[in-house]
């Protein structure tokens, strides 16, 4: 059986990685999608082991020291987030596709356990649009935005860390643009080799 792909699509806060996933997920709701865990308050609009699992602190530093989490970080406002090791483990050896929608920081950690995964750097088509989709969303404090605006300068240094770079202008257009990144890295010669052998195998 073919391994599934872990398809870890990445960017600043405002970059759209939500509105993306969704998006996917409608047009392939076969694709399966990582739940994380957080340390943040639940919002309004979000419900437990849907969105997050939201924990304490204390519970989330306990799984960090038993290596329970493929990742985790430290982000804006002092809250822990982190992508449970054993779904994802799981999930790929059932042969299921599975979507990892996180921050840079966690993004790159996988990238340094799990290298065959697919890195993809999700931008918006300029940072005044980034700006605009950040102040939109009002759920944050001026001086929070402007502390996510300032660190997205930063983290696009790190789009060379990634495999593939898609533009966040048409939601419509950016997805069609995953699905063609996923069609050719499942013809990859690299995640074949089953295949292959069968048929040398196979003679005539």
């Amino acid at each position: 059986m073919r391994k599934g792909l872990l398809i870890v699509i990445s960017g600043p806060s405002g970059c759209g990685k939500g509105t993306i996933c969704r998006a996917l997920r409608e047009k392939h709701p076969e694709l399966k999608v990582s739940v994380s865990v957080t340390t943040r308050e639940m919002r309004k609009n979000e419900t437990e082991g849907k969105d997050y699992f939201f924990t304490s602190r204390e519970e989330f530093e306990r799984m960090i020291s038993e290596g329970e989490l493929l990742e985790h970080a430290r982000i804006y406002g002092g809250h822990y987030y982190g992508t449970p090791k054993k779904y994802v483990k799981q999930t790929l050896l059932a042969g299921d596709d599975l979507i990892l929608e996180i921050d840079i920081q966690g993004a790159l950690q996988v990238k340094e356990r799990f290298e065959e995964g697919i890195f993809i750097f999700l931008v918006p088509p300029s940072m005044a649009e980034l700006h605009r989709r950040l102040v939109e969303r009002g759920r944050e404090a001026p001086e929070l935005i402007m502390e996510r605006f300032k660190a997205a300068y930063e983290e696009m240094n790190f789009i060379s860390r990634y495999n593939y770079v898609i533009t966040n202008d048409k939601v419509e257009e950016a997805v069609c643009k995953i699905e063609a990144v996923i069609t050719a890295e499942k013809c990859r010669v690299q995640r074949n080799e089953e295949l292959l052998s069968e048929l040398l195998e196979g003679g005539i």
